[in-house]
């Protein structure tokens, strides 16, 4: 593979906690080849910025994407979670539901 890709951590992240909403840090890790570390920063970001909402479950968490928030970057201006997730990843659970994506 290239030394490159065309999505960011942050959004392979995003598209994992939306296909499987109680994925374990360690499982993120692998699947985006990055270090838990890496990965706990990153959810972090994304708690804070308010794109995913994480609670507690027993000993596991549970995240929840935030499907109205919008896209960071001036270019994407307006564009929300949901219809970023739509696009790149029909499959997750939270966008089934169309109306939730604007």
């Amino acid at each position: 593979m290239a030394g490159w890709t065309f999505l960011s951590n942050h959004a392979h992240i995003l598209i994992l906690l939306c296909r499987d909403k109680d994925l374990r840090m360690r499982d993120i890790a692998e699947r985006v080849d990055i270090t838990e570390r890496a990965v706990q920063r990153i959810i972090h970001d994304l708690v804070e910025e308010g794109y995913v909402a994480v609670t507690k479950e027993g000993r596991r968490n549970h995240y929840e994407p935030n499907l109205q928030a919008t896209l960071r970057h001036p270019l994407e201006a307006g564009v929300t979670i949901g219809q970023f997730l739509n696009g790149v990843a029909p499959d997750c659970d939270a966008v089934l539901d169309k109306a939730a994506v604007g």
